[in-house]
């Protein structure tokens, strides 16, 4: 399967920069931050033993590879084509490794410390209007990509929209205006299975049993949600792969 078959079946889509999160125009530290983003979410280290996270780490690491380099992106910009043959691409690549010559080391207290100055922020509600616009009022999915987000923060998060809706800033879309109560019922269930489960990994793996090992529990087993950590970036100096010789190239 092609990378962006692959991108199309993990992330719904096969654009590479929706799968990062960032706009085509997007300059270089956007792409790489865009890549931090997601691929933390998934990152080995924090979703050990599963099987479709490390399959999304190791796209997200040939998608980023590919929008770094210059020559394979002018490839992909120009015709929508990405060649699977190059070295880039190549499969005993350690996307791990690779990940890591990147980014420094996240410890527990940096991400804990972000979530304190992000939560309430104007960065956080900007980052809500986007996620109310880029999904139509779809409160599945605003809850599932706003950073940091847990069920509880939802009355919160409906406020800040209601907020910009009343002033203009945002349009009236009938998904969120007259979202079915089913809809709201069911988010409840799906946060209430996650606490369960999550407790119940707290007592299996003999963890202690307080609200940051269970949140932190709790925010792993939401797969899909993405991780903001921008303010750690360094500028580290990405050593990009050059393309290699010509081969099978798929298209968009």
């Amino acid at each position: 399967m092609g990378l962006l078959e692959c991108c199309e079946g993990l992330f719904g889509t096969s654009n590479l920069y929706q799968v990062l999160g960032v706009e085509k125009e997007a300059s270089e530290a956007e792409i790489r931050r865009g890549y931090y983003k997601v691929s933390l979410q998934v990152h080995p280290d924090r979703v050990p033993d599963n099987e479709q996270a490390t399959e999304k780490f190791q796209v997200l690491g040939k998608v980023y590879a590919i929008l770094s380099d210059k020559e394979q992106r002018a490839v992909y910009d120009e015709q929508g084509i990405v060649d699977e043959e190059s070295d880039t691409l190549r499969q005993d690549r350690s996307w791990d490794e690779y990940w890591r010559l990147l980014f420094p080391k996240i410890t527990v207290d940096d991400i804990k410390a972000f979530e304190a100055k992000y939560k309430g922020s104007e960065e956080e509600a900007a980052d809500v209007r986007k996620s109310y616009m880029d999904h139509k009022g779809n409160m599945d999915r605003i809850m599932v990509s706003v950073l940091c987000c847990t069920y509880e923060d939802e009355p919160r998060i409906r406020e800040i929209i209601e907020k910009a809706i009343a002033a203009g800033e945002l349009p009236a879309f009938d998904a969120f205006t007259n979202e079915p109560e089913k809809k709201k019922a069911a988010r409840k269930r799906q946060a209430n299975r996650e606490k369960r489960e999550a407790e119940k990994m707290t007592k299996d793996m003999g963890l202690v049993d307080d609200e940051d090992s269970l949140k932190a529990l709790i925010q792993a087993r939401q797969k899909s949600r993405e991780q903001k950590m921008d303010s750690f970036l360094t500028d580290l100096e990405a050593k990009y792969c050059k393309k290699g010789g010509k081969g099978r190239a798929e298209k968009k």
